[in-house]
């Protein structure tokens, strides 16, 4: 068996049935490093959330979209049905495509028009606002995006997330906007009309209409974001699967992660460790194999099984400092390194089993 240094059988199960058991769960939240497998994981525990739930919908908040490469189908803006199901759909968001409809939903809300660069007033006061408050214009769109997935009927949504930075601004996006609307009530006290008169010079429209749409619309945006705050925060409808893989970096990034999310009071207890060589083997026994049979390895099969040991030994090193530093609360799946590509239905199927009966490390 895999030797890392501790007693499994005080440890919580190390799978994911935890989160197919707890039925009342409506939100699930996918994230971690770049490039250490949440796309796959996000796919992968869809596919199990199916067998239990009557309709489940992926979505993909990640600018570079990989759900349409992990399915083999084309996934579009709107929920689409996944070949092979009758209850599973999938969705991948423009941020960008939500703020700029945004907008135009404001522009002919207002009349507003267009000057000589072809910017209208809204387009200025939100460039504005933009500038003044980084990350304004992702609070917004992820408003649009949550405002549309409440009206889909469905159990239970998997957030495929961008990688760590970005989700965690997605989770301060609620204090963000009290500084928005804060500095925008505070330049309507101070300025009166001005700003609407200035947003009208530059595109048409009526001041009062060009102010009052935006500040409507981040009045909106705040309520919206509030609401699913208070549902985030709430360990019975939300949790957070955080995914890394055996190295340095992405162990550090993932400690990170485990303490933000419990500063926003973010429900997390599962953690899944990608690209792991021989879970059920441990480096000193595939080293003991190797220091006996090596005399007899031609020179490149020898170099080949001794990088392969070297980053076993490290793999190893680093998967025993996550279970001692989340194996006592949380569940820790490990997930084999497979010698092919995790793409198409059937391999996510296939793979999704180890999510929840995964590899016996007593073997």
């Amino acid at each position: 068996m895999a030797d890392y240094d501790y007693d499994d059988e005080d440890l919580p199960d190390p799978s994911l049935k935890n989160i197919l058991e707890q039925e009342s769960l409506q939100w699930i939240f996918v994230g971690g490093k770049g490039g250490v497998g949440k796309t796959t994981t996000s796919c992968c525990l869809g596919t199990q959330l199916a067998k239990h739930r009557k309709k489940v919908l992926i979505v993909s908040t990640d600018p570079a979209h990989n759900l349409s490469d992990a399915f083999c189908q084309k996934i579009g803006r709107e929920p689409t049905p996944i070949q092979g199901f009758t209850n599973l759909s999938a969705m991948e968001i423009d941020a960008t495509e939500d703020l700029d409809k945004m907008q135009r939903s404001m522009e002919d809300a207002t009349g507003a028009g267009h000057d000589e660069d072809g910017s209208s007033g809204i387009q200025s006061l939100m460039t504005e606002l933009t500038n003044s408050i980084p990350g304004i214009d992702e609070a917004m769109s992820f408003s649009e995006l949550m405002k549309q997935v409440q009206t889909l009927d469905y159990d239970v949504v998997v957030f495929d997330t961008a990688p760590t930075g970005h989700t965690l601004r997605l989770l301060s996006f609620p204090t963000i906007l009290e500084k928005a609307f804060g500095k925008l009530m505070d330049l309507k006290d101070r300025f009166g009309g001005l700003i609407g008169q200035a947003s009208a010079l530059f595109g048409g429209g009526s001041p009062d209409q060009v102010q009052e749409a935006l500040l409507g619309r981040l009045e909106e945006t705040r309520a919206i974001i509030n609401k699913v705050n208070t549902a985030f925060q709430d360990p019975a409808l939300t949790t957070f699967v955080c995914v890394c893989i055996p190295e340095f970096l992405s162990i550090y990034e993932t400690e990170r992660l485990v303490q933000e999310l419990s500063k926003f009071g973010i429900d997390s207890h599962n953690i899944v460790v990608n690209q792991v060589l021989f879970p059920e083997k441990d480096a000193e026994e595939l080293g003991e194999w190797f220091d006996s049979n090596k005399d007899g390895l031609q020179k490149e099969a020898k170099e080949i099984c001794s990088k392969m040991m070297a980053r076993k030994r490290m793999q190893d090193k680093y998967i025993g400092q996550c279970f001692d530093l989340y194996g006592d609360d949380f569940h820790v799946v490990l997930m084999p390194l497979l010698d092919h590509e995790v793409r198409g239905v059937e391999k996510l199927k296939d793979f999704s089993e180890l999510l929840i009966n995964p590899i016996d490390l007593e073997e």
